[in-house]
C-alpha cells in the first residue's frame, strides 16, 4: 500500500487544563476524501487545529507525505498544501469576495495575476462568487459565505483540504449544490479530511471513515460498510443513517 498524505499516530493535545485528545491515529489517502464524524465534544474539531497548528500537540506524530509538520507555525503548515475552512468559516466580513479570494491566492499580489482558469473553475463550483465578486463578504447569505470560505480554500491548488462542518446552518437546497461542488473537488484529486454532523452527507461523499469518541478514533474503515451497517452507526454514533435522510 501507498503512504498516506497524511498520518497521525499516537496525537494528544491538551487546552489549558483539558486533555482532548487521547492518542489519535488516524490516516487520510491521497485522493480521498474522508470523513470524521462523532458526537458533539468528540474531539473532531481539535483534531483539524491540531493539524493546521493552531493547537499543538503535547506528543505524537503528525506526517504529511513522510514527513513530520507537528510542531510548526501555522502559516508554515499551509505554505506545504494544507488548507483549513473552520466551522465558522473565517471570511473577512467588510471585504469584497474578490478581496477575501484574493488574500487567499497567496501567488498573486493583483487580481490579475490570479490564475484565470482556476479562479474560472472555483466560479464553475460556486457561481455565487462571480455573481457577487465586488459585494461585501458580509452581505452574503449564510450558504453564499460557506461557498466563499471553500472556494477561498480551493482558489490555489492544495494537497489537503480540511473543512469542519460545510452544511451546518444550510438550508437542503445550498447543501446539494455543497454536495456536487465536493464531487467535482475529487475529481479534481482533491484529498480533504471532512468533519460533517449530516450523515447523509457524509455518506454521498465519503470514501473513507473515522468515527471519534471522548478524544479517540474508535471506528476506521470504508464510509459504505458503516452506512450499511445500522446497527455499528448506532453502536458508534447512537443513531443510524436511516433516520437522518
Amino acid at each position: 500500500m501507498s503512504e498516506p498524505l497524511l498520518q497521525l499516530e499516537g496525537v494528544h493535545t491538551h487546552i489549558g487544563a483539558y486533555h482532548i485528545l487521547h492518542g489519535v491515529d488516524l490516516q487520510v489517502a491521497h485522493g480521498e476524501l474522508t470523513v470524521l464524524l462523532g458526537r458533539n465534544g468528540a474531539g473532531k474539531t481539535t483534531t483539524l487545529r491540531t493539524i493546521m497548528g493552531l493547537w499543538k500537540a503535547s506528543s505524537g506524530t503528525i506526517r504529511l507525505e513522510g514527513r513530520e509538520i507537528q510542531g510548526q507555525p501555522t502559516p508554515d503548515v499551509a505554505r506545504q498544501g494544507l488548507a483549513y475552512v473552520p466551522e465558522n468559516m473565517g471570511i473577512f466580513p467588510d471585504l469584497t469576495v474578490r478581496e477575501n479570494m484574493l488574500l487567499a491566492a497567496r501567488a498573486a499580489k493583483r487580481e490579475d495575476q490570479i490564475d484565470v482558469r482556476r479562479l474560472e473553475w472555483v466560479f464553475g463550483l460556486f457561481p455565487a462568487m462571480k455573481r457577487f465578486w465586488q459585494h461585501p463578504a458580509g452581505l452574503l447569505s449564510g450558504g453564499q459565505k460557506q461557498m466563499l470560505a471553500v472556494a477561498r480554500a480551493v482558489v490555489e491548488p492544495r494537497k489537503l483540504l480540511l473543512v469542519d462542518e460545510p452544511s451546518k446552518g444550510l438550508a437542503p437546497a445550498i447543501i446539494l449544490n455543497m454536495i456536487e461542488a465536493f464531487r467535482e473537488l475529487k475529481a479534481a484529486d482533491t484529498t480533504i479530511l471532512l468533519v460533517e454532523q449530516n450523515f447523509n452527507f457524509a455518506r454521498q461523499l465519503g470514501d473513507q471513515v473515522a468515527v471519534m469518541d471522548d478524544g479517540r478514533i474508535v471506528h476506521a474503515g470504508p464510509m459504505a460498510e458503516l452506512a450499511e451497517d445500522e446497527a455499528l452507526q448506532t453502536r458508534l454514533l447512537g443513531l443510524s443513517l436511516a433516520s437522518h435522510q
